[in-house]
């Protein structure tokens, strides 16, 4: 049974940084991408970060520059470095990966992990 856990939320003022960690566990033969959402109280589930098997990453337009994802291919595990914190990036981080594992094909996802940016 593959399993994704979140660490590194937490409370930061407005400007300041986090870093979020996502490690795999269970059976993995290939990972596909590797992403992070979030959903703030009242709103739905939106990407922020995606991080494909080939080395590719694509951003939401409000993470930009602020944001980074990586992934290792090694460890099978993703983070998400947050930069120039905002209030307006309060919400519930999920990790997210497409995973093969026993020849079965599927999405997963994290239990989540608050991110509170205070202004």
């Amino acid at each position: 049974q593959v399993q994704l856990v979140e660490s590194g939320g937490g409370l930061v003022q407005a400007g300041g940084s986090l870093r979020l960690s996502c490690a795999t566990n269970g059976g993995i033969s290939i990972i596909h991408h590797m992403a992070w959402y979030r959903q703030a109280p009242g709103k739905q589930r939106e990407s922020v970060a995606i991080a494909t098997a080939d080395g590719k990453t694509n951003y939401a337009d409000s993470v930009k520059g602020r944001f980074t994802i990586s992934r290792d291919n090694d460890k099978y595990t993703v983070s998400l470095q947050m930069n120039s914190l905002k209030p307006e990036d309060t919400a519930v981080y999920y990790c997210n990966a497409r995973i093969t594992t026993l020849g079965v094909d599927r999405i997963y996802w994290g239990q989540g992990t608050q991110v509170t940016v205070s202004s």
